[in-house]
């Protein structure tokens, strides 16, 4: 709850007049308790979780036949029921997990000093905390996800979310329970060691899970404006990992590359992707079709 109770008082107490963002977010929160306004992370996950994947389904039921070039898994069918069905799975696990967490983590927010006041962070702020947060993310998520590859952490924890050999927008967060809460660790160490403004941290859970849909959604769309972030990794990129499945030991990093480069669990999939070229270019010597697959080199795989 904002400490002012007028836009004159909160004028004053920053020293110059609110810009429009800050008005309208002074008439919104000023009444509102911090732990209200952080809660508003259930409805924004539960809006991404349902609306985003949506997007590829739609995209698949009434333009199906202009993006199978880019779909990975070309032979790999899933209707809308199976979507539905993924769907369920994951509010289920979102009712009884996620929402709950929610509800019972204010202090850790507390305790990091994640702040609701004026003014609002300049979008250079927002911006530079968010890479922090993919950073720092993705270097933590890179080791657990390593550890839950293991023998125990796989056959206890993380096979849930491989069920999905190939993936679909849904499955994104389609996991065991345990797993969702150990993965809210990386998540969380971003903001703890870089507190910003409970916008900069509504952002920053909602493009993570956005950013997360993306890479499961089995599709390698050319215009996505991710392809122009350097090192990121992508939805062909992490669908080789399912595709390898439990046994993988390749591409365990979220969202980034360098992970999987540096410690060389990266080598499974750059082979495949050296002999898809070989292949392709044998092709077009030969002066025989190329069928445009992302995935035509799918037989192909290496841990």
């Amino acid at each position: 709850m904002l400490p002012y109770a007028t836009v004159d008082a909160a004028e004053t107490a920053i020293g110059r007049p609110l810009t429009t963002l800050e008005t309208f977010w002074f008439n919104y929160s000023a009444t509102k308790s911090d732990y209200f306004l952080y809660c508003h992370n259930i409805l924004f996950l539960f809006l991404v979780f349902t609306l985003i994947p949506l997007f590829y389904v739609f995209l698949q039921l009434f333009f199906s036949k202009y993006i199978i070039a880019y779909k990975i898994q070309p032979k790999a069918k899933f209707s809308v029921l199976d979507n539905f069905n993924c769907y369920l799975y994951v509010m289920r696990t979102f009712l009884l997990v996620v929402g709950p967490l929610q509800l019972v983590s204010y202090p850790s927010i507390q305790m990091i000093g994640i702040r609701t006041s004026l003014p609002l962070p300049s979008l250079t702020e927002i911006c530079l905390q968010l890479f922090v947060y993919f950073l720092v993310e993705d270097f933590t998520n890179y080791w657990i996800h390593r550890f839950l590859h293991g023998k125990w952490g796989y056959e206890n924890i993380h096979k849930v979310h491989h069920e999905y050999t190939t993936p679909i927008g849904y499955a994104a967060p389609y996991a065991h329970w345990a797993e969702v809460l150990i993965l809210g660790i990386p998540s969380f160490l971003g903001p703890a060691m870089v507190p910003g403004h409970m916008i900069t941290f509504w952002l920053w859970i909602a493009l993570r899970q956005i950013e997360a849909i993306e890479t499961h959604s089995g599709y390698d769309l050319p215009w996505t404006l991710t392809k122009f972030i350097p090192f990121y990794g992508g939805a062909d990129y992490h669908d080789y990992h399912h595709y390898v499945g439990g046994q993988s030991q390749s591409n365990f990093a979220s969202v980034f590359t360098y992970c999987d480069y540096i410690y060389g669990t990266d080598k499974g999939y750059r082979y495949q992707k050296k002999v898809l070229r070989q292949l392709r270019d044998g092709l077009k010597s030969d002066g025989k079709p190329n069928d445009g697959s992302h995935a035509s080199g799918q037989g192909i795989k290496s841990d």
